[in-house]
Formats: C-alpha cells, structure tokens, sequence
C-alpha cells in the first residue's frame, strides 16, 4: 500500500498532466460539463444530504458551536444554491486567452498581454462543504486543474459533491485528474502537499487562523491567504440613522458565522446617545452578546459587557459584536487599520467627503459606504461564485473568481526582427 507522501505526489503529478492535455478546452465544453455538474448535484442531492447528516452527527456529539453547524449543513436549497452557482460561472465570459493589451512597437513587433490559466491549483479548506463545488467549477472554467483537500469535520460531504461532480469529466473523455482530492485525513498528507513546488503553482487556504499560518510558514509554493474577516461598520456624525441601524443588524446577524459579517460596530460620539440605545436594544433581542469601551457601557449598561482590548482584533463568527465610541472620522479609520483583517469595511454617512476619505484610507479590499458588509461574495458581486476572500495584495485581492484564476504571458508577433 502506497504511504501518504507517494498517494499526495502521484496526485500532483496526474494533475498537473491533466492540466498540460487540457489546457486548451474550448469555452463551449466548459460550459457544457458545468451545466452537467450543476444537473449532477441535483441528482445526487440524496446522497450528499445523507453524507452531510453523518458530518452533522458527528459535529454534534463534539457539541460544535451552532454557528459552525450552521457553517457545515447542506439542505436541499443549498445545494440547489451549489447548483446554480455552477450555471452563473457557465454563464460568465471565459477569461482564458481573452487579450487585456495590444502594442505595436516602432520595429513593427506586435506586443500581446494575454490571460492565462495558473496551473494547478491546490486548496485546503475547512467547514463549508459547498467551497467544493465553487471551487471545482471555477478552476475549471478558468482552465486550471484543482487538488482539494477538505477538513475533517466535513469529509463524508466534500466526498460525495466530489464524486458526483468529477463523473461529468469522464463523460466529456476528459482528463479526471483535472479534479482531485485527497481524501487521507493524516495531516502529512498537508505537509507533503506544500512540499510539491514542481506540480502545483498556488496554494489557497480557507480557514481559521491556525490553518492559514500553518500552510503560511510550511509552503514551499506561492500563497493567496483568506485570511480572518475583522469587518467593521463605522456609524458617522452625518449618518441616517435610520439606515445604519438596518445595515448594522444585516452585517452582523443576517449570518453570524461567515467571514464578511460585521464584528466590530465603530459610532462617532455625536450620534451614539441616539443611535445605540435602539441598536443594542434589537441586538440583544436577536441575542447578540454586546462587549463595548466605557462610552457604550454607560447608554447599554447591563446589556453590555465590558471589552477588552482583544475583543476589537477578533473574529467571533458567532452572535458577539464588539463596540466602541470614536471622537472623529480619523479616529475610526486609524481603530480599522490598526484591528482588522483588511477584508471589508463599511462607513454609513450621508457626507461625500467622509465617504471619499474612509473610501481612500481604510485599506482594505472592499470598502462600503451605505452597505452591509454581507455583499462581499463572488456571488453578489456578479462573478458567478468565489473561491474565497483574499485579504492580501498580490497577485489578487477580494472575492476570488474567474479573472483572479489567471495569469497572463506575452504572445509577440514579428516578421524577422532581429535585435540590433
């Protein structure tokens, strides 16, 4: 029997020849085995529920908070979500080859910047079994070969999407390496994976903190990070407050346990005599926890705990909300810089110039104004779906789609120019 370093590198390998014979896929069987993919999760919706309840069984007795069971289960609409989520890709434009410059040079070179493919792909994950079906669909409409490894918490899941959707491959007589897991739970199976800089071009984790450092400090390959979603809402002095009491609520309860849920609420000292009584008031009716500074204490009193420091650099991914009070526009966007993750951050104001320079200052990858923080999403974005958040600057930042799956190279075309 094959050790875990040979399964991972046999694995890379038969990927990273699936990648090289189907590098060029027309745009047209892309699209075909994506509808094909998305008809395979509704016809195997049965046996990936079945999969998924023995997942949730097992979350349970480990009495996993709700928040990451909420996370982990699959229902006959989330995978019909899953589904068209597959069509909206096959919907988009294929990016691969697409031209993004054209120059004609003085000695008559034509100059092409072209999109192309990365390679192949590797992403290891955790919790949400549906990144699974995003993940393959967008890979291989952008012409990459994928190695997925999920966690365990969810492997009975990602399983069973896997197989349903790598069948459509055969079908097509196309390469079923194009799509691969491995499904070893030995966490050397991580460790050899990072290691095989020769077959795989990037590496994406999605995950908690620990999972992303570790894949961080171990890979030997290039790394896109996802990383933690600190999302903040800043309240301003110009604010409806009418408006900002809806998108605080949205951001943060609509869906407490994903990464673009708000878990810092900022309010400028004018407005928080008026604005916080009303907000905690509905927070604590939907059972948030409040943790704020001594400003928001005093107006919420035993509706709010007292905050730490550490509170405002950590991402609950649960029904906790930290608060504070701020003297100025700057004083929040300094708070946002200095404690968040650099994933999304919404000011609600009626003021154009505080909009313009909370817009320009915070720095991070997307940046609101008058909008819950909730619509960072492949998705709502209108790419179809995402294969995560990058929190990071290079080579792509935000919701990572099909355009963020590429490349580019240079095509020159001359008629016998030599260099002088």
């Amino acid at each position: 029997m094959a050790t875990v370093k040979q399964q991972v590198l046999e694995i890379a390998q038969a990927a990273q020849e699936a990648f090289r014979n189907a590098m060029n896929t027309p745009a047209d069987i892309k699209d075909a085995v994506l509808k094909d993919m998305s008809r395979a999760l509704i016809l195997s919706q049965d046996t990936i529920i079945k999969a998924n309840k023995k997942d949730l069984t097992k979350a349970k007795s480990q009495n996993r908070p709700k928040a990451f069971l909420e996370r982990l289960v699959l229902d006959e609409k989330r995978i019909s979500q899953m589904a068209d989520s597959l069509l909206d890709i096959a919907a988009l434009h294929d990016p691969v080859d697409e031209v993004m410059t054209s120059v004609r040079r003085p000695n008559g070179l034509w100059i092409h910047k072209v999109r192309a493919s990365i390679g192949v792909i590797a992403i290891i994950y955790e919790s949400r079994p549906n990144v699974t079906s995003d993940c393959i669909g967008l890979c291989f409409k952008s012409g990459n070969a994928v190695i997925l490894r999920g966690g365990s918490e969810a492997v009975n899941s990602n399983t069973a999407i896997f197989y349903a959707l790598r069948a459509v491959l055969r079908q097509y007589g196309l390469p079923e390496a194009l799509v691969s897991m491995i499904q070893s739970q030995d966490h050397k199976a991580v460790a050899e994976l990072l290691k095989l800089n020769d077959y795989i071009d990037l590496v994406m984790p999605r995950g908690g903190e620990s999972l992303i450092k570790t894949v961080v400090k171990a890979s030997r390959i290039p790394v896109i990070k996802h990383y933690k979603g600190i999302c903040h809402v800043y309240v301003d002095e110009w604010a409806d407050l009418n408006m900002a009491q809806k998108i605080c609520f949205n951001a943060k309860v609509q869906r407490p346990g994903v990464c673009n849920a708000m878990e810092c609420m900022l309010v400028h000292r004018d407005v928080a005599a008026r604005f916080l009584p009303g907000m905690i008031k509905q927070f604590s009716e939907a059972g948030v926890e409040i943790r704020g500074d001594e400003f928001t204490r005093k107006i919420g009193k035993d509706r709010v705990k007292k905050a730490k420091v550490s509170d405002y650099s950590t991402e609950f991914l649960d029904l906790i909300l930290s608060v504070k009070v701020v003297n100025t526009l700057q004083d929040a966007i300094a708070h946002i810089n200095r404690f968040g993750s650099h994933h999304s951050d919404a000011i609600v104001t009626d003021n154009y110039q505080s909009s313009l320079e909370f817009m320009r200052r915070v720095d991070s990858a997307c940046v609101y104004t008058n909008a819950s923080t909730r619509f960072t999403d492949g998705g709502q974005f209108g790419m179809g779906a995402e294969i995560g958040i990058s929190t990071d600057k290079l080579h792509a930042r935000g919701p990572m789609a099909l355009e963020e799956l590429t490349t580019y190279k240079y095509m020159v075309f001359g008629n016998g120019q030599v260099r002088q």
